[in-house]
């Protein structure tokens, strides 16, 4: 999945969700530069799903003991109450990844990626390990699709598209750039971060104040350019930095090259190998699935 050029739109469906709490928001807007370096914390954000989906084990809990450093230094500060509190907060640490796997999982199967309602349960499941790294408990994050709606249904009143989720909306709609690569801006950006947008959960649109084409038309678009994107190359995608995937491929061999159709084996794979199915994968494999 983590493979497919979706992705990219559903990372951006990512953060405008991200930025509908406002604690969590102002953890990011107060210790970052977001408007002058928002690229490359996007840039660091995907190097950071990369590394834990396809580098060594060792690799994922170096990235993720780097992150939990980081975020032990940082404090944020409520302009209201005047609370100075620190953006690891467990609470904090669970809405932002749950509004990644939501967004990964709904753009994913919503422009086309075929996935079983139990393939998708497999998926919120695995990401249990990638929430650890980042400091929280497996066993308080949800597990499947039932439990990731009932968290977003928990959640819902404490959203609110504050001044930080205006900057964020502002910025993702319009963002700076070399005056040459404005019409780029136009004719590409804006078409990515308008199908994010419109891909969000209507309560969302109904924060930011900004209606969204109809439903059954947000789809069509996504399926669209879904089947667009999934024409180039795989090969000639993977070749833009950091090669994720290619120095997986080359570590463990042609036969780990991700693809959609692998989907299903690999979930019969995972649960119980049979005679002559121990991947070429398995040691990094197992040795990541591990808690602690």
């Amino acid at each position: 999945m983590h493979g497919d050029p979706m992705m990219w739109v559903a990372g951006v469906r990512a953060l405008y969700l991200q930025a509908l709490h406002p604690r969590a928001v102002r953890g990011v807007m107060q210790n970052s530069d977001f408007r002058r370096d928002a690229w490359g914390r996007l840039i660091r954000t995907a190097n950071f799903v990369g590394t834990t989906t396809y580098g060594t084990a060792e690799a994922a809990e170096r990235a993720g003991a780097r992150v939990r450093k980081i975020h032990t230094m940082l404090r944020a500060t409520d302009p209201d109450s005047g609370e100075r509190y620190r953006v690891d907060e467990p609470e904090l640490l669970l809405w932002v990844h749950c509004a990644e796997i939501d967004s990964y999982l709904h753009v994913l199967r919503r422009s086309g990626f075929r996935l079983t309602d139990a393939q998708a349960d497999r998926y919120i499941g695995e990401h249990r390990v990638s929430a650890r790294l980042v400091g929280l408990d497996p066993e308080d994050v949800p597990a499947n699709r039932t439990e990731l709606a009932a968290y977003f249904e928990k959640v819902l009143p404490e959203l609110a598209a504050g001044p930080e989720a205006r900057d964020v909306d502002d910025f993702l709609r319009r963002p700076p750039t070399h005056p040459l690569l404005v019409p780029a801006r136009a004719l590409l950006w804006r078409r990515v971060a308008g199908m994010a947008y419109a891909a969000l959960p209507p309560y969302a649109h109904e924060l930011y104040g900004r209606a969204a084409p109809p439903s059954t038309v947000v789809t069509r678009r996504l399926r669209l350019t879904g089947t667009l994107l999934r024409c180039v190359p795989a090969r000639l995608r993977w070749q833009l930095p950091p090669k994720h995937i290619i120095r997986a491929m080359s570590r463990l061999g042609p036969g780990s090259r991700p693809a959609p159709y692998k989907v299903g084996r690999q979930l019969a794979i995972l649960d119980g190998p049979g005679e002559g199915e121990a991947s070429s994968d398995g040691g990094d494999r197992a040795r990541w699935r591990k808690p602690g």
